[in-house]
C-alpha cells in the first residue's frame, strides 16, 4: 500500500484548502490546513513535524534556515507566487528541500490599491458606519481629478496604478532608484526626484520590492516633506515604511491619513496603535486575495506536488 503524502498548508485563513481537488497527486494526500497563523518557533515546528510537503501562502510565515533544519521530514516546499523573500531558499537547497513556486497575477493588487485610495479619500468606512447607526453625512471627500498621484515604483503594478490615475484625471509622477525618463514616459508618468515626489503629491502610493536598500524607505524625513492634506498608501510590503515615524505623522496630522494593506508585523497584533487612529484605513494583506489568484495558486500547488511525486519538480526557485 502506498504511503500517504503528508501535506501541511500554512496560513489558510479562508479555509480554501478544504475545497481543493487534490486527487491529481499520485500518492494519497493527507492534507492539514492551518487556519490560524503560527509564528516561527517550537509551536510551528511541532505543527509541521512529519510533513513531507509544506505549502507557504506568500510571505505570511518566515521559513529560515533554523526552522527548516528542525523539519527533517520536509522534502518539498511550495510557495504561492514565483518568489518568496520569507524563505531561505539557499538553506533549503543545502538541506535537500526542493522549493517550487506558482503563477499569480498583479491586477488584484492594483485594484485593491484603488479601493484603499477611494475608501480613504471619500471616508467610506466612516460614512457606512454612520448610516448604519441611523445618522447622515458628516464628512467632505477629497477629489482625485486634478490631484497629483506620486508612485514610488513604476513596475508591473505601479504602471497599472498609473493608468487608472490618469483615467481619473490625475497628474501622475513617479520615482524609483532605477526609473528612467523613457520608462516613465512609457507608463504615462513624469519622472521626478524622490524629494519632489513626496513634497508634490496628494496621494503617495508605494510599489517597491522590500530589500536592504528599500527597508524604511519612507521615514520621518519623507513624511515631513508631504503635504498636510496628502495620504500615504501601501499595498507592497510593510517594511518599506518606518511605522513609528508614520504613527507620529498621523497622530500629529502631519499627513491627512494612511491606507495600509501590509505591516511590519503580520498578522497585525491586536491593539496595534495603527488600528486606534481615526485617520487610517486598514486591510489584512488582501491585495492578492481574489478568486482568480487563489485558483491559480492552488492549481499550480497541486501540479507542483504531483510533479515532485513523479520525480520531475516544476517551477523551481533558485533564490
Amino acid at each position: 500500500m502506498t504511503e500517504p503524502l503528508r501535506i501541511a498548508v500554512l496560513d489558510d485563513y479562508q479555509g480554501i484548502a478544504d475545497t481543493v481537488d487534490w486527487s491529481p497527486i499520485p500518492r494519497p494526500p493527507h492534507v492539514t490546513a492551518l487556519r490560524e497563523h503560527i509564528a516561527p518557533g517550537p509551536a510551528l515546528v511541532e505543527a509541521l513535524s512529519g510533513h513531507e510537503v509544506v505549502v507557504a501562502m506568500r510571505e505570511r510565515t518566515p521559513l529560515d534556515a533554523s526552522l527548516l533544519a528542525d523539519l527533517p521530514a520536509l522534502k518539498l516546499l511550495v510557495t504561492t507566487g514565483p518568489f518568496n523573500a520569507a524563505i531561505d531558499v539557499a538553506a533549503a537547497r543545502r538541506l535537500g528541500i526542493t522549493v517550487s513556486g506558482t503563477g499569480g497575477a498583479v491586477t488584484p493588487t492594483v485594484e485593491h490599491t484603488w479601493a484603499l485610495i477611494l475608501g480613504l479619500q471619500r471616508h467610506l468606512v466612516t460614512e457606512d458606519q454612520r448610516i448604519r447607526d441611523g445618522l447622515w453625512q458628516s464628512t467632505v471627500g477629497s477629489d482625485l481629478h486634478g490631484a497629483t498621484l506620486g508612485l514610488v515604483g513604476v513596475g508591473r503594478i505601479g504602471s497599472r496604478v498609473a493608468a487608472i490615475g490618469t483615467a481619473f484625471g490625475m497628474n501622475v509622477i513617479g520615482w524609483s532608484p532605477n526609473l528612467t525618463e523613457e520608462r516613465a514616459a512609457e507608463a504615462g508618468v513624469i519622472r521626478v526626484e524622490r524629494d519632489a515626489l513626496f513634497a508634490g503629491s496628494d496621494v503617495v502610493s508605494l510599489h517597491m520590492v522590500l530589500a536592504g536598500s528599500t527597508r524604511g524607505l519612507v521615514g520621518a524625513t519623507e513624511l515631513a516633506a508631504m503635504k498636510p492634506s496628502a495620504i500615504l498608501v501601501n499595498t507592497s510590503r510593510g517594511g518599506l515604511i518606518d511605522e513609528s515615524a508614520l504613527l507620529q505623522a498621523l497622530r500629529s496630522k502631519q499627513i491627512r491619513g494612511a491606507a495600509l494593506d501590509v505591516y511590519q508585523q503580520e498578522p497585525l497584533p491586536a491593539g496595534n496603535p495603527l488600528a486606534q487612529l481615526p485617520n487610517t484605513l486598514l486591510t489584512p494583506h488582501l491585495g492578492y486575495v481574489t478568486e482568480t489568484v487563489m485558483s491559480i495558486f492552488y492549481r499550480d500547488i497541486v501540479e507542483d506536488i504531483a510533479a515532485y511525486c513523479a520525480g520531475s519538480p516544476l517551477r523551481l526557485l533558485t533564490s
